[in-house]
């Protein structure tokens, strides 16, 4: 049996004893009575460690009054301390408001990055900054900054396994012996320096580690070896509580543990269009979570799937050649199966067995097709998408200002599902990939889908006078956006009126009021790109929290940051970029640090609008429109 296991089972076997006393923490307090904190000695192992173990012979095994193990990590007649600041509300993944972790740039002016060093020597750099080392100049917030920057970044440096065990690795030295230049005293600064390091990480992680099996394995073992010591070190107790919680709250994923039940299917944009999927409240995408999809043969019938979001384009074909019942001799015979992605322009695009989380990457109007590669040429695509109806939509019926309120609630609930770390992924293409940006790459979408629905909405209408009104009708939904400071469809309902196929309706333009007219021209000034959009950074800089931004200007500064200098130089990393890409991160904290709080009533008729609003039907053919365009104006003499 290996020491830890022996460790464990010795402290369970002396909790056996006592657990007849049955005295929980919250024994004999009555409902309004105080709440003590849970102490380190009477901690519940989270459930990744609740593993089965042999029991001696003749051994009753214990009941603590859960279904887990109690680890005794202090003398049972210790006292308690007081209750603590930290609450299960607050460490659950996507927590409340505001944000568990504080934002360091909030409260600090600044602090200097310092020359480009090897990744290793830069976290050790960071504990000893952390800990009070000989070197540092004690924990200011300085040390908060650059704790920060690591974390945000550290995957285009240091891999997530490797961060961890090298805390693993200097948690084990902090009681080996003293680190050179420390004094001997110093093991209790070192554990604390680490621990503070690996809580920032969960914090900031949590949802992210249950796609990473390798990073589940190594913080199941730091987290043992913390508990181990714990006892030894009682000034760790308020650390050693948090990441107790944070361990119970984040759900991490060993190789050696059975599978997870199966998840509920998730839906995801246009692949049904029911009602009942698009009024549920949207909640985030992990790369193991499970979707519907619908995968088209050439004759435009269909299979319907049930795919994992990160699956790849092999087990994509697979999924389809067991509906199709294939059987082994056919698909020996035959010609293997390719997917294609046909869009409503009729262009089309190879995928590669290979590729992964292809879903979320579609165009709004695009689809999925399974063929033999000689069929590729004959593929068009599906009638909906190439067939258009003039007349009178949803639009022309309902509100402006119940569909700008239901586009930002909508958005809201997208922008609060991508996780900061997607901003860094998708730029930097980081360990993670493409897997990790599921969230971003649907926001994306929207962005784009709001344009498109803005020109297929006033160029499907024949009444010239009506479309005059859905000008003015159009602007209004603007306004409304920026007053309820959701920059993303508001910068998207601009552009969309700006779009050429629009623009260039003469007759339509004319008939609208000058005060339209006027108005519209400052929107055009505030979303102007001139001078790196500097009309809109000054606006953006007065608005408080929340507000959702035009998201592809981040990326933008992002991938500026990106490309303006190396992140790794003869192996030694660029400390300055890192800040840089941690500040703009730090920004979209800001942004969501309050609630959005819109006054929507549940009436049939919102739940109308907000259906329609979070299922918009878009031509998103450019040609399709221009054709359009000139069928209601021949000319824009």
């Amino acid at each position: 049996m290996k020491p830890l296991e022996k460790f464990l089972k010795k402290q369970s076997s002396h909790l056996a004893g006592r657990a007849g006393a049955g005295a929980g923490l919250g024994a004999g307090l009555g409902p309004g009575g105080l709440q003590r904190r849970q102490s380190v000695s009477r901690l519940l192992l989270p459930g990744f460690l609740r593993e089965p173990a042999a029991e001696p012979a003749g051994m009753e095994p214990a009941q603590p009054g859960g279904d887990g193990r109690w680890l005794e990590l202090r003398p049972p007649d210790a006292a308690l301390r007081s209750p603590s600041s930290f609450s299960s509300e607050e460490l659950s993944p996507g927590g409340g408001e505001p944000p568990l972790s504080p934002d360091p740039a909030a409260t600090c002016c600044c602090w200097p990055p310092g020359p480009p060093d090897s990744p290793e020597r830069l976290l050790g750099a960071l504990l000893e900054r952390l800990g009070g080392g000989p070197t540092s100049h004690g924990q200011g917030c300085g040390a908060d900054v650059l704790l920060d920057d690591v974390i945000l970044t550290h995957s285009l440096f240091l891999p997530t396994e490797r961060l961890l065990q090298q805390l693993h690795q200097h948690f084990l030295l902090a009681s080996g012996g003293p680190w050179p230049g420390w004094e001997e005293s110093a093991a209790l600064p070192r554990k604390r320096a680490v621990l503070t390091v690996l809580l920032h990480f969960l914090e900031t992680y949590k949802g992210l580690l249950q796609e990473e099996e390798s990073a589940g394995k190594v913080i199941k073992d730091l987290y043992l070896l913390i508990m181990k010591d714990a006892s030894l070190y009682p000034e760790l107790e308020d650390e050693i509580l948090r990441l107790h919680q944070l361990v119970e709250t984040v759900e991490l994923k060993v190789p050696e543990e059975t599978l997870p039940p199966s998840k509920q299917v998730k839906p995801l944009f246009r692949h049904f269009r029911r009602i009942d999927s698009c009024l549920q409240t949207r909640v985030a995408f992990r790369g193991s979570d499970e979707i519907f999809c619908r995968v088209y043969m050439p004759d435009h019938s269909y299979v319907t799937i049930r795919s994992r979001l990160s699956a790849s384009v092999q087990d994509i074909l697979a999924a389809v050649t067991e509906k199709l019942q294939y059987s082994e001799e056919q698909s020996a015979r035959e010609e293997a199966l390719a997917l294609v992605v046909v869009a409503s322009s009729g262009e089309k695009a190879l995928l590669q067995p290979s590729e992964e989380c292809v879903f979320t990457t579609l165009g709004i109007n695009s689809h999925l097709f399974a063929c033999t590669k000689d069929a590729i040429e004959s593929l068009v695509p599906l009638p909906e998408e190439i067939q258009v109806s003039p007349g009178d939509t949803e639009f022309h019926r309902v509100e402006a200002e119940d569909v700008a309120n239901h586009m930002t609630a909508f958005d809201w609930e997208l922008f609060r599902c991508v996780h900061e770390l997607e901003f860094v992924d998708y730029v930097f293409h980081g360990e993670r990939g493409r897997r990790e940006t599921a969230n971003l790459e649907l926001l994306l979408q929207r962005c784009s889908e709001v344009q498109r629905w803005v020109a297929t909405e006033i160029l499907l209408c024949e009444s010239l006078g009506k479309r005059a009104h859905l000008l003015k009708k159009f602007i209004k939904v603007a306004a409304i956006c920026k007053q309820n400071q959701d920059m993303l469809s508001f910068y998207a309902v601009v552009m969309g009126l700006d779009n050429a196929a629009v623009s260039r309706l003469r007759l339509t333009w004319e008939k609208l009021p000058g005060k339209f007219k006027n108005l519209f021209r400052k929107f055009e000034t505030l979303t102007d790109p001139c001078r790196n959009h500097k009309t809109y950074r000054e606006v953006l800089s007065k608005m408080n929290p929340p507000l959702i931004p035009f998201v592809p200007l981040i990326l933008k500064d992002l991938t500026f940051v990106h490309e303006g200098s190396k992140t790794l130089l003869d192996g030694l990393v660029n400390v300055e970029k890192l800040h840089s890409i941690a500040e703009k991160v730090r920004t979209i904290r800001k942004y969501r640090s309050r609630p959005l709080c819109l006054d929507l009533e549940a009436s049939p008729s919102q739940l109308q609008t907000k259906a329609y609003v979070r299922q918009f039907q878009v031509i998103d053919n450019q040609n399709l429109l221009f054709e359009l365009s000139y069928k209601l104006e021949a000319s824009s003499q």
